[in-house]
């Protein structure tokens, strides 16, 4: 079936170029370079965008019967083709939004330790109390592999709701073999659902040591018997490592990364969130991916990850649920023309699994273009994340992986705090009304 949408209002192409390397600086910003003018039109076949042409011309070729000038977007009835024709009413287009970070399955509830935060205490002190990872890992290890895909896809929903059509969705709560493998089990029996988001999965046994087993028993179990049965499983694309003081040290790190890489895997780290701990430095070395957090990642870490290739992935929503005001630098990554990207980091701690809301944060509390924003949340992300389709940007012979919003503003992506700036969302060309 052929779809045509129609008389958009303004839409962000985000591709001057090929589109597959990461923007940087003010090119992130450059509206004359980035956006089509109002009154584009899109022709979809099976799945793919085949022509991407102002509304008049689309309608002369396609549908010279179509009757525009709706409200709001809506199917239309055309007779002259056999197709799904939408009237968008001047509504904004943009990429499906890209989460990088997720933590997306897992079970149990930590809404109690809020109060233990607001009491003063810390992240490592709630875990060494028996609270943190270690207690949603217990909780997640009692389910069974059915369960947690219907956790998984409750979540993708909420997300697509948001707009998210690509995502990166970690394991890490099992901390064990096979509870390990049952999370990877479950993302992967969710990955491309019929109109449901590409899945990017990442194994993160080195998440934290589990309660039941000394540090360097666990390291060897990862490297001896966990990371071959993942490898045998095939379904992670990608090792992570909480690389963090109290956590993983830096030869730990690099251990259980040369291994993953060894074995095929890509790489991504957890990095310097709570102290400058050498964490983006290292991952310059091993020029993983993405480097996420980076909140306290000293300015040469940052300058060696940018010419290593890494990707700094920011979480806003995290320092915001944890009262922090110690916010990613990204003004400074702007000045300094080092690659960035925004993800959600959803978890039991920050429950959020909207990127509009990282935006908002970024745009209302940190002064970032919204455009700026929605090129970290689209197109960058999608440079991480090595799925076969062109994610994050909207070209002619790419995916028709996009969001449709409530606004005539590309700039709307991150302003409708608490509610979704999406009144569809297509992925695969499968439009899904919101």
């Amino acid at each position: 079936m052929r779809t045509i949408l129609l008389a958009a209002g303004e839409m962000a192409h985000l591709a001057p170029d090929d589109g597959r390397q990461p923007l940087v600086g003010n090119a992130m910003s450059d509206r004359q370079a980035l956006l089509h003018s109002p009154g584009m039109a899109l022709v979809i076949e099976d799945g793919m965008i085949i022509r991407m042409a102002h509304t008049e011309e689309v309608c002369d070729e396609f549908v010279p019967d179509a009757r525009l000038g709706s409200a709001r977007p809506v199917r239309i009835t055309t007779t002259s083709i056999k197709a799904e024709v939408w009237d968008l009413a001047g509504a904004a287009v943009t990429p499906g939004f890209i989460d990088a970070h997720t933590h997306l399955i897992w079970s149990g509830d930590r809404s109690d330790e809020m109060r233990m935060r607001q009491s003063g205490m810390s992240y490592q002190q709630l875990a060494e109390a028996g609270g943190g990872i270690g207690r949603t890992t217990i909780a997640t290890r009692s389910e069974s592999v059915d369960r947690l895909i219907e956790i998984g896809a409750e979540r993708l929903d909420v997300a697509l709701r948001h707009g998210t059509t690509s995502l990166e969705a970690k394991s890490g709560y099992g901390l064990s073999t096979e509870s390990e493998l049952a999370l990877l089990e479950a993302a992967g029996a969710l990955n491309r659902r019929t109109g449901g988001q590409r899945l990017h999965l990442t194994w993160l046994g080195a998440h934290a040591v589990p309660d039941d087993m000394t540090r360097s028993d666990y390291i060897d179990q990862m490297l001896a018997e966990q990371l071959p049965a993942v490898i045998e499983q095939g379904l992670a694309e990608s090792c992570d490592v909480f690389c963090e003081e109290g956590w993983f040290t830096l030869e730990e790190t690099e251990s259980i990364v040369e291994a993953g890489l060894a074995s095929g895997l890509g790489a991504r780290l957890h990095v310097d969130e709570f102290s400058d701990s050498g964490g983006l430095a290292l991952a310059a070395e091993m020029c993983v991916a993405s480097a996420d957090h980076a909140v306290r990642s000293s300015f040469e870490a940052r300058a060696a990850a940018s010419d290593a290739g890494v990707v700094q992935g920011f979480l806003p929503c995290t320092p915001y649920v944890l009262g922090s005001d110690h916010w990613p630098p990204i003004a400074e990554a702007i000045d300094n023309e080092w690659p960035w990207s925004l993800a959600s980091d959803y978890n039991p701690n920050c429950r959020s699994i909207s990127l509009p809301l990282a935006g908002s944060l970024a745009a209302h509390r940190l002064g970032i273009d919204p455009l700026a924003g929605l090129v970290a949340a689209t197109r960058n992300p999608a440079s991480t994340l090595p799925f076969e389709a062109d994610v994050g940007v909207l070209v002619q012979g790419g995916p028709a992986d996009l969001n449709v919003l409530t606004s005539d503003s590309v700039d709307g992506w991150c302003q409708t705090i608490g509610v979704s700036p999406c009144s569809h969302s297509m992925i695969d060309g499968i439009m899904t009304s919101h």
